[in-house]
């Protein structure tokens, strides 16, 4: 399960420190509130393939970083 998701430099967002608490997360906002840039930084921690285009402007690199934890099945 994603626990925390880091964001630095990625297009508009200069850091973010995301944590997501157990159940269901919901990304909501208007249009340009910046969700589809989570999702994008999401892929990138997960090894996607990025462009210049997502550095922000001024910064020599982007980075995203993901933490997991395993979930435990109870019977």
């Amino acid at each position: 399960m994603l626990t925390t998701l880091s964001i630095r430099d990625v297009v508009l967002v200069d850091a973010l420190d995301l944590e997501v608490e157990d159940g269901l997360t919901v990304l909501t906002g208007e249009t340009g509130a910046g969700k589809s840039i989570i999702l994008d930084a999401l892929g990138l921690a997960l090894g996607a393939r990025s462009d210049a285009g997502l550095v922000r402007n001024g910064a020599k690199q982007a980075s995203a970083t993901a933490v997991f934890t395993a979930l435990m099945m109870r019977r």
